[in-house]
């Protein structure tokens, strides 16, 4: 079995940022009794940021892209360092990899780095994972781990995404501020717990909260993987999540739907800078016929944004049923609302979104 397991900021460092050693040599025991059981393990790790916010003695992670950036570079060395090191203790050898999005946006760079890893894991080594933070641009990042892992998960054909957090799992609500919040065994493919926000945005050391573990497993329910949402500290969790064990973490069964990394990018982990409203027709079209988005189909067009970016496609009951990549900026579409391709001056793309652009999101038929 191929299993890519996550572990995030919260669990790896301490309230000050700096790397828990004990999480890190207790997550390596793990993956060696899952090696020792002949399966193939990745991990994807976060805490760089932190550990370099520890290492250089502030008192508080600061907001500026520049520093976290120059943090995470120091941070970086010092957690890879902390996995290598215990890693070692079982007669395994980690090995770095740093991705950005265009790594799974660009089909190129997508087969490269699914060449990589599986070489890696040919070779027995265990693949452990970041965003290269110390590189990557505000504006296009993943901005936490979680989506890494689950395109990650696909990119390599994973069996298996364990996200390790600091809860047991999904809870019908936030179990820290209602005692009557209920715990999830398990959620199916489309199952709308799957579309909303739930938790907080993340912690003061990481960018991760529950919304974005949901939105993880969405793309590897999407990508045929089943995901598991567990708690780091929990015995052999990664065992008995895996096991399907009750109890040891909230289990997301896979669509029966596989998208692919660029469509799968667009849907769920890109950030969306506008939106457009289309006519009943053209949702039709877009949902039924697996067209284009053309320009006479728009109703209303929302935000700045510029040719390549991703957008929300809303009907006319102001409902996102699809998301899509954009071939012109806001300027032109608005230009070109509602206008049929033969009126368009020329020069001006014919669809606002191709077909191969463009996701249809779930419980829209």
């Amino acid at each position: 079995m191929r299993i890519v397991v996550k572990i995030g900021t919260s669990s790896v460092t301490d309230e000050r940022g700096s790397i828990k050693t004990d999480a890190i040599a207790t997550l390596c025991e793990q993956v060696a009794k899952l090696r020792a059981d002949k399966h193939e393990v990745v991990v994807v790790t976060s805490g760089a940021v932190a550990g370099g916010v520890a290492a250089l003695g502030m008192k508080q992670r600061p907001t500026d892209t520049l520093t976290l950036q120059a943090l995470a570079a120091v941070g970086q060395s010092l957690l890879m360092n902390e996995y290598n090191k215990h890693l070692s203790k079982h007669q395994l050898i980690g090995a770095q990899v740093l991705l950005v999005p265009n790594d799974f946006i660009d089909r190129t760079q997508y087969l490269h780095a699914r060449s990589t890893l599986i070489r890696l894991i040919e070779l027995g080594c265990v693949p452990i994972i970041n965003e290269n933070d110390a590189i990557a641009s505000d504006e296009i990042r993943f901005g936490d781990n979680d989506r890494i892992a689950a395109l990650v998960s696909h990119n390599i054909g994973a069996d298996v995404l364990v996200l390790l957090t600091d809860i047991a799992g999904l809870y019908t609500a936030d179990p820290a501020t209602d005692a009557n919040a209920a715990f999830v065994e398990e959620v199916a493919a489309d199952d709308e717990l799957l579309t909303v926000h739930a938790g907080s945005a993340g912690s003061a050391r990481g960018s991760g909260g529950m919304a974005s573990k949901l939105s993880a497993a969405r793309i590897a329910s999407w990508s045929g993987v089943r995901t598991v949402i567990a708690s780091a500290t929990r015995a052999d969790v990664l065992e008995q999540a895996i096991a399907a064990v009750p109890g040891a973490g909230t289990q997301f069964l896979p669509h029966n739907r596989n998208l692919s990394a660029r469509k799968l990018w667009i849907a769920f982990a890109a950030q969306h800078s506008g939106s457009v409203v289309v006519d009943d027709g053209a949702r039709t079209a877009l949902i039924e016929r697996n067209t284009s988005l053309l320009h006479a189909g728009i109703v209303e067009v929302h935000g700045d944004f510029v040719a390549g970016d991703t957008v929300e496609i809303k009907d006319m009951r102001d409902v996102v049923f699809a998301r899509g990549m954009v071939s012109v900026d806001a300027v032109q579409a608005s230009a070109a609302a509602g206008r049929h391709s033969s009126e368009l001056p020329d020069g001006v793309v014919t669809e606002l979104v191709h077909r191969d652009d463009l996701v249809i999101l779930l419980n829209t038929k």
